[in-house]
C-alpha cells in the first residue's frame, strides 16, 4: 500500500504473485490499514516509550496472554494471572500457562519464522502443551482421525490431508514475501490457523501468537506493545467466531471483514498501551 513503510516486507514478489497484496485491495482493508498503522505510530510516539518501553512491553505481554486465554476459555482478571503461579493444573490454569508461555517464546523465533514458519508452529504448540515430548500428538500436525480440542470454533474440521496442503501452501506464500501491510498477513496467517485447527490443542492460542509474531517480525510493532490478543478479548467470542466465518466463506466481504475485526483488536490493544504509557507517566503503574 502506497505511503505504509511499517509492515513491508523487503523485495517482494511482483502483484501478480503475491495473492497476499490482492487481499489488501478488498473494499474497507485500506481504511483498516491505515487506522491501525496510525494508531501504532501514536503509542510509539509517546514519551514513555524513550524512557521505559521495556516495562512497557513486558506489560503488554502479560495483558496479551490474558486476553488470549480468555478467548480459549479461561477469563481470569488481570491481577489473578499477574500472582497465579499454578499454571501446571489441568483447566484453566494450564490455559493460561500456555499463553504466558508463548507470549514469552514468541519473541525468540522471529529469525526461525522468516526461514520455516512450520518449524515455528511445531515450536508453538510443543511449549502450549508444557514440552509433554512423550506425547506423539505434540510439536507436530494432526494425523487421520485424531480429534481436536478447539471449543471455541465449531466450523467444520479440514482433514488432515488438507490441513497439510494448506499449511504447506501458507508456508511457500510467507516465504516468497509480499507487498501486503503486516496486518493483512497477520489476520491471514491467524485466520488459517484458526480454520485448520492443524494440531490437537491449542489451536487458538498458536493463532493468536502466530498473529503476534507476524505483526512484530514485520516491523508494524517491533516492541511488540500492541497486543491484539486484548482487543480479541475486548471483541467478544461471538463477534470473534463470526468474523472467522467470514474468512472461512472465502467471500470478499467475509475476508475483509475478518481484516477489519483483527485491525480493530490492534487498535483495541493500542489503546491498552496507551493506558500504560499513561499510568507510568503518572507513576501509577
Amino acid at each position: 500500500m502506497a505511503g505504509i513503510s511499517r509492515g513491508t516486507s523487503p523485495a517482494p514478489p511482483r502483484a501478480s504473485d503475491d495473492p497476499l497484496a490482492t487481499l489488501a485491495s478488498l473494499p474497507g482493508v485500506a481504511d483498516s490499514v491505515e487506522s491501525v498503522r496510525k494508531g501504532v505510530d501514536r503509542v510509539y510516539g509517546h514519551r514513555v516509550m524513550r524512557r521505559r518501553s521495556n516495562e512497557v512491553t513486558s506489560e503488554a505481554a502479560l495483558r496479551g496472554a490474558r486476553g488470549s486465554a480468555a478467548l480459549s476459555g479461561a477469563d481470569w482478571a488481570l491481577e489473578e494471572v499477574r500472582r497465579r503461579t499454578d499454571f501446571g493444573v489441568d483447566g484453566e490454569p494450564r490455559t493460561v500457562g500456555a499463553a504466558l508461555r508463548l507470549t514469552a517464546e514468541s519473541g525468540q523465533l522471529l529469525s526461525v519464522w522468516r526461514q520455516s514458519p512450520l518449524r515455528v508452529l511445531a515450536r508453538l504448540h510443543l511449549v502450549a502443551a508444557g514440552g509433554e515430548s512423550a506425547d506423539e500428538t505434540v510439536g507436530r500436525p494432526r494425523l487421520a482421525g485424531e480429534p481436536v480440542d478447539e471449543p471455541l470454533v465449531e466450523l467444520p474440521l479440514p482433514d488432515s490431508d488438507e490441513v497439510a496442503g494448506r499449511l504447506d501452501g501458507l508456508s511457500r506464500m510467507l516465504l516468497a514475501g509480499t507487498r501486503a501491510p503486516a496486518l493483512v498477513t497477520a489476520a491471514v496467517v491467524h485466520g488459517e490457523l484458526l480454520a485448520l485447527r492443524p494440531f490437537v490443542s491449542c489451536n487458538g492460542l498458536i493463532a493468536r501468537a502466530a498473529e503476534r509474531i507476524v505483526l512484530v517480525g514485520s516491523g508494524l510493532d517491533p516492541k511488540s506493545i500492541c497486543p491484539a490478543e486484548v482487543g480479541h478479548a475486548e471483541l467478544g467470542r461471538a463477534a470473534y467466531v463470526a468474523a472467522l466465518e467470514g474468512y472461512v466463506s472465502g467471500t470478499p466481504e467475509g475476508v475483509a471483514a475478518w481484516i477489519a475485526h483483527c485491525g480493530r483488536a490492534v487498535e483495541l490493544g493500542v489503546r491498552e498501551s496507551t493506558a500504560v504509557c499513561e499510568a507510568l507517566q503518572r507513576g501509577a503503574a
